[in-house]
């Protein structure tokens, strides 16, 4: 019980990381969401601890310290496999993608339909640089126009609302513009051609599941693993390889760090930096045009 804790009961976040093989950060999560708990306990104004002192003679204690507690040492804590797709591999990936809503479709089952969701929603979330939940998160009604973009019509810019929170912060808004031209084709075909025929097509959400409103992060992950392990890339390759390889790309391309870091949410210039030395490969450059997604004729 909370009156019993004690600082080293804290050593149980130990196996998160030996046993469990949760990241840093998880484990900062952990111990954060008890510091605070131990001080709302001992706050002398709450009465908690005369109130324990009187019903089980002992009282809370605070037990997260700095000295048994993971700290936040380093700018970049990533795991250091992770990386991008290097040109050739977000190609396969995406041609993959394509080639399964042709095959599912060609035995004439229903299951294109999510299969062509999911090779939209992969190309969406590198066309934009978008974390996993902000591409899930997105609805119909999150695209709009850029005026110095009218060449992308009603795709100009899409509204990420549920962007990475700062701790003790709502979810950070930010406006990302649309840069390639083959985005907002893309968009296009799946609301106006493929979506009206999912189950839940009434929904709000720009990803209907087959099951319900939204489509969850548990499907993105296994779709993503089940693609990137039928053609035997990386285990490495994660979701959030599609983020990593946008960024990478667009410097690449020329484009100034700074705009690139207003793309991603980022609030340091130097990240950028430091993604792109990390995932850039020497004489790899991205092609002018993506894959096509697949057309419903």
């Amino acid at each position: 019980m909370p009156w019993q804790w004690t600082p080293q009961h804290v050593e149980w976040s130990a196996d998160l990381r030996a046993v469990h093989g949760c990241v840093r950060s998880t484990l900062r999560n952990y111990q954060g969401s008890v510091r605070p708990f131990c001080d709302f306990l001992t706050t002398p104004a709450y009465g908690w601890t005369d109130e324990c002192l009187r019903h089980f003679g002992t009282h809370p204690v605070q037990v997260v310290y700095d000295w048994n507690a993971a700290t936040h040492a380093d700018e970049a804590e990533g795991e250091p496999e992770r990386r991008a797709f290097t040109q050739p591999e977000l190609e396969a990936f995406l041609d993959h993608a394509d080639e399964e809503v042709l095959r599912v479709r060609g035995k004439g089952r229903k299951g294109w339909l999510p299969a062509f969701r999911d090779a939209t929603l992969f190309k969406v979330a590198y066309a934009y640089g978008l974390r996993r939940n902000e591409t899930r998160i997105l609805n119909l009604t999150d695209f709009g126009r850029n005026p110095e973009g009218r060449e992308f019509d009603e795709y100009g810019t899409p509204l990420v609302r549920y962007g990475k929170a700062k701790k003790g912060s709502p979810p950070k808004r930010r406006s990302v513009l649309t840069v390639w031209h083959w985005t907002p084709g893309t968009i296009d075909e799946w609301i106006s051609a493929v979506r009206p025929g999912m189950r839940h097509s009434t929904s709000r959400a720009l990803w209907p599941s087959e099951r319900g409103p939204r489509i969850g992060l548990q499907r993105l992950d296994s779709r993503f693993a089940a693609y990137r392990d039928a053609l035997g890339l990386d285990p490495a390759l994660e979701f959030h390889s599609l983020r990593r390889s946008y960024i990478t790309h667009l410097i690449e391309d020329g484009h100034d760090p700074l705009f690139v870091q207003q793309q991603v949410g980022h609030d340091h210039r130097d990240l950028h930096l430091r993604l792109f030395r990390a995932h850039r490969r020497n004489g790899e450059r991205r092609s002018d045009g993506m894959p096509a997604v697949t057309s419903t004729a």
